[in-house]
C-alpha cells in the first residue's frame, strides 16, 4: 500500500474543502465506505483526482463526514498539504 496523507473534515451543505499543496498529487474525497476500500486495495469511488495546481476545491455532493486522501500514485517524492472547510455565505 503506498503512503498517503489523509485529512477528515465534515461538511454542511454548499461547503467547499480546499486543498492547498506544495506538491502535484492526487487529492480525492472519499466517504466513509470508500476510504476503507482505498485502505483495503478494494475497487472505490471518489471526487477529485490528480491536481497540478494548488490549491483545489472540492465540493462534496452532500453534507457529512469526508476523507480527503492526498498521494502521489506511486511515483517517488513528497507531498505536504493543509486541508480547511470553507463554509458558504
Amino acid at each position: 500500500m503506498m503512503k498517503f496523507l489523509q485529512y477528515e473534515v465534515n461538511t454542511d451543505p454548499g461547503d467547499v474543502i480546499r486543498v492547498t499543496l506544495d506538491n502535484q498529487a492526487n487529492v480525492l474525497l472519499l466517504d466513509a465506505a470508500n476510504f476503507r476500500k482505498y485502505k483495503s486495495g478494494q475497487r472505490y469511488h471518489y471526487h477529485g483526482g490528480l491536481a497540478k495546481q494548488s490549491p483545489v476545491d472540492l465540493v462534496p455532493p452532500y453534507a457529512g463526514h469526508w476523507y480527503v486522501v492526498i498521494n502521489l500514485g506511486g511515483y517517488s517524492g513528497t507531498v505536504r498539504a493543509s486541508v480547511q472547510v470553507l463554509a458558504t455565505a
